[in-house]
């Protein structure tokens, strides 16, 4: 163990954080308020909107809740679920789950940076140059916050939070008192009512595909507060405060919008946004007019409506400061990331250095600053392509090495068990695993290429830090055993070999399934949206591309790990 590592063991700080911080923390990492199901209304439609945020907490988020509840019960420490999927499945696997899902945060964390400026300058009309200064001290503000350590960062997600919970009860309230219509019609996003006739099969994957992939990404979020665990002075209160911020998620999700369709009629949105009811009408009604961007109407709109101008001006400025709050403590969750890398060897050493007098891995924190500060440049949706793909893939890993760890860890050293036997935690495991599955090729094939190339990063990576910096065979060379000929761990040319056979699958299916999927509307949608003529084919050309790289990689390393791997590990 190098000196850099035992003073980042001596030195990590711990704080006496009570449930209800940890409570308001949770609820920064994975909401802070409904902002981005806007745009799962006109996908989707209104109906189908209400119907999967109501489903997804019971197929998704619950069982993510459940399941890190369990592990952190009983692996409460530094890392969180990078640690998790370590014990189950080892370090090779263990590494891809912590790169994943780390570099899945830093993209998210400036997706709340973009989103911030975005309410900002679209409120108050300001320059590109304005816009990126806030930005830039959005960044510069929440990154000292979080060097000065965990407790701070508790202290503002819990003002933060409860500004957020008071705004959006306002807009349920606004919506229920004035309720004018059904917030469930039209069911689909073609105007059906009862969403059951005259749609075909492709027309459903497409309705539900649009809307939850977005859902997915609300509901996320509840192993995040793991990796900060090591930090707790008790951290059995990480899956108290869990089972807590489900329920009240859902409450934040569901009521705000079903008020919100049930009172903004096209009078209303007419008079919202300046054009005539027949304007409205012709795109279908109210609810296509749901967004995040300029000319659409949202939850600040409930409240404009129907309450008055000067009160939907303070929702915005509320909505600007919950990107705050889940940018504040995705700092704290995604440096972390990279610090347990680091102390295992798998990552930069410098990663694992700890400020002396706040006991904070300040070098991880500013490395997630450096990194926003550069890509809240760039445009959302070109920064979101990569992040929902690898976030699957790691929860993915969470949730194999939950069935795994279930037979392995004593019963005494589990402070929350699922209830149910393990019959049940395999069907509250499976469920999630096949929707995760599913989401991967409905995403778009933007997302899909993009998630393969961050994919991919997984273990090239591996393979450069595991052979520069050691990995845990430099922490405890018996438990695990250096190859000599590879200076890998024994097995893992095996391990690499599996991994671009999954990327094959992964690409065959894709560039059977995409072309079907977008073939008819495809090219006109990214050219609308990215301004790139051919852009779907340009795309499905490259799936084809590292489908037929990772083919190969498979090939490769399979043959020298059969000349260079012992025969049994």
């Amino acid at each position: 163990m190098n000196q850099v590592q035992k003073a980042a063991k001596v030195e990590i700080k711990k704080h006496d954080l009570k449930v209800p911080t940890v409570v308001f923390m949770i609820f920064c990492l994975c909401a802070a308020g409904a902002y981005g199901i806007e745009e799962m209304i006109p996908e989707s439609g209104p109906g189908l909107t209400l119907v999967m945020l109501i489903v997804l907490p019971f197929v998704w988020s619950t069982p993510l809740g459940l399941v890190a509840s369990e592990l952190g019960s009983a692996r409460p420490q530094e890392g969180g679920y990078y640690k998790w999927v370590q014990e189950a499945l080892g370090e090779f696997w263990g590494f891809q789950a912590g790169w994943w899902r780390t570099i899945s945060i830093y993209i998210d964390n400036t997706l709340y940076v973009i989103l911030a400026g975005g309410y900002l300058a679209n409120q108050f009309g300001l320059s590109w140059m304005q816009e990126f200064a806030f930005k830039a001290l959005m960044i510069f503000v929440f990154t000292y916050i979080n060097i000065r350590g965990i407790r701070d960062v508790g202290i503002v997600s819990t003002v933060l939070s409860i500004l957020v919970m008071v705004v959006f009860g306002m807009v349920a309230i606004a919506g229920f008192l004035n309720w004018n219509q059904n917030p469930f019609v039209p069911f689909t996003a073609d105007g059906n009512i009862m969403g059951i006739s005259g749609i075909g099969f492709g027309d459903w994957i497409y309705y539900i595909g649009m809307g939850i992939s977005i859902g997915m990404w609300m509901y996320a979020g509840y192993e995040s507060m793991s990796t900060v665990a090591g930090e707790v002075t008790n951290p059995q209160v990480i899956p108290k405060a869990t089972m807590i911020t489900v329920p009240l998620i859902m409450a934040i999700y569901i009521f705000p919008t079903m008020a919100g369709l049930a009172t903004l009629t096209d009078e209303k949105v007419a008079n919202l946004l300046g054009i005539s009811v027949e304007e409205v009408a012709a795109q279908g009604g109210a609810w296509a007019f749901w967004g995040t961007e300029a000319g659409t109407i949202g939850y600040a709109d409930v409240v404009t409506a129907n309450w008055g101008h000067a009160l939907g001006i303070i929702f915005v400025i509320v909505a600007i400061l919950a990107q705050c709050s889940i940018y504040n403590t995705y700092i704290a969750s995604g440096s972390r990331g990279f610090f347990v890398l680091a102390e295992d060897n798998l990552a930069p050493p410098i990663l694992a250095k700890v400020d002396k007098k706040h006991g904070v891995p300040y070098v991880a924190v500013l490395s997630v600053g450096i990194v926003n500060l550069l890509l809240c440049m760039f445009a959302f949706k070109v920064v979101v392509v990569i992040d929902v793909f690898l976030l699957i893939s790691s929860y993915i890993m969470i949730f194999i090495s939950a069935l795994i760890l279930r037979k392995r860890i004593p019963e005494e050293e589990r402070k929350f068990k699922i209830p149910g036997g393990y019959g049940f935690l395999f069907f509250i495991c499976i469920v999630p695993i096949t929707i995760a599955f599913f989401a991967f090729f409905i995403n778009g094939t933007d997302y899909f290429i993009g998630g393969m190339i961050g994919i991919f990063s997984g273990p090239v990576l591996y393979y450069i830090w595991r052979r520069k910096y050691g990995g845990l065979s430099k922490k405890d060379p018996v438990k695990y055993p250096k190859n000599p000929k590879t200076s890998l761990a024994i097995g893992d040319l095996r391990r690499i070999s599996v991994m671009f056979g999954i990327l094959t699958i992964m690409g065959l299916i894709g560039s059977l399934f995409l072309p079907w999927f977008e073939g008819d509307w495809g090219n006109d949608w990214y050219l609308a949206t990215y301004g790139i003529e051919g852009l779907l084919d340009t795309m499905l050309l490259l799936i084809r591309i590292t489908t037929g790289l990772a083919a190969l990689l498979t090939i490769i390393f399979a043959v020298i790990a059969s000349k260079f791997e012992p025969k049994k590990l």
